[in-house]
């Protein structure tokens, strides 16, 4: 991110923050509320799970596992993700994550690392919610592009071979819609009168909300346009306008799928509801009529924290890493 977009992020969060929340007292499903009477949102919550976006194969036709089944589930999962991302070595644990890598070559140190090693607390078998089959309801030609995607390998030949989180433009797991992935699932939500600030950890995205009723605008955008309202409890956050450049971008604790595409058709409505002293319930529906067959829905909570700091996102791949790769590939 360019220091002076960051540097206007920051002012902007700077400004609204000393808005004071209300006193209020929290009872049974009343959450606490802001000056303006709105449910107090604001904290720093994580939503790292390992619960596939997707339901996997295996358990096809069900929703939930019983407990016994989801301890087995985490197991393999994190035993897969160990082999596939971090090669334990002598005396290091072959399950779960080890606290740090020691002496290995990753892409990034595994202390940076923030997978989620469980599932949700209802043990469900995917995050996606609707379709009831739990799976992603890619239209033919949507599944026929990420088919050459995926054959194509990890190829660098050309710019356009890499992600768009390799080049630094957008993050995996920010949203809209926001997608557990293996670090960065952490985020800080303010609030003043008529503003709602959803602040990703992923890439420093700061996306302001107004909640003032204002329409949306027309300028296309990455992660498009949103405007938020209540609907008593919950805020519902509408985002349309994005430019057709982006996607949901996921990866090996989402479900292994690389990414996502949404088109300048695509829709996005989330719903946040504060569900107890430390959860929000998030659910995102999803429509784009040219990726997808249908709209589909996921759901996970969200976990407040608020002993994490959240850190500035530096991206070096953009900076060096894209020049570097392209200049390898162009001498072999």
């Amino acid at each position: 991110m360019r220091v002076s977009s960051l540097a206007a992020a920051v002012s902007v969060l700077a400004v609204i923050t000393v808005v004071p929340a209300a006193a209020g007292q929290s009872g049974k499903n009343t959450p606490p509320r802001m000056a303006d009477g709105k449910p107090d949102l604001q904290g720093t919550y994580t939503f790292a799970t390992i619960t596939p976006l997707q339901r996997p194969a295996e358990f096809a036709g069900k929703a939930v596992l019983t407990p016994e089944e989801a301890a087995k589930f985490e197991k393999s999962e994190n035993d897969r993700l160990n082999r596939d991302l971090y090669t334990p070595e002598k005396g290091q644990p072959s399950a779960g994550y080890p606290p740090q890598s020691q002496g290995g070559v990753l892409s990034y140190n595994d202390f940076w690392y923030e997978r989620g090693d469980k599932l949700t607390r209802d043990l469900r078998t995917s995050l996606i919610t609707d379709p009831p089959d739990g799976r992603i309801p890619l239209t033919a030609e949507a599944r026929q592009r990420n088919a050459q995607r995926a054959a194509r390998g990890e190829m660098f030949d050309n710019p356009e071979d890499l992600s768009l989180v390799d080049r630094c433009i957008l993050g995996f797991n920010a949203g809209p819609p926001m997608v557990s992935g293996t670090y960065n699932n952490n985020l800080q939500i303010v609030q003043s009168p008529g503003y709602v600030v959803i602040f990703n950890e992923m890439v420093h995205n700061a996306r302001i909300v107004p909640t003032d009723g204002r329409p949306h605008g027309t300028a296309p955008m990455w992660t498009g346009d949103s405007r938020g309202h209540w609907e008593g409890d919950t805020l519902v956050v509408d985002t349309t306008n994005f430019n057709g450049k982006g996607w949901i971008a996921t990866n090996a604790a989402a479900g292994r799928i690389r990414g996502l595409p949404l088109s300048q058709a695509a829709h996005t409505v989330e719903r946040l509801t504060r569900v107890g002293e430390g959860t929000i319930q998030y659910e995102a529906t999803i429509e784009d009529p040219n990726v997808y067959t249908r709209a589909w829905k996921v759901a996970f909570p969200l976990n407040r924290d608020e002993k994490y700091r959240i850190f500035e996102y530096a991206c070096h791949e953009g900076n060096h890493a894209l020049e570097n790769m392209l200049r390898m590939t162009a001498k072999q």
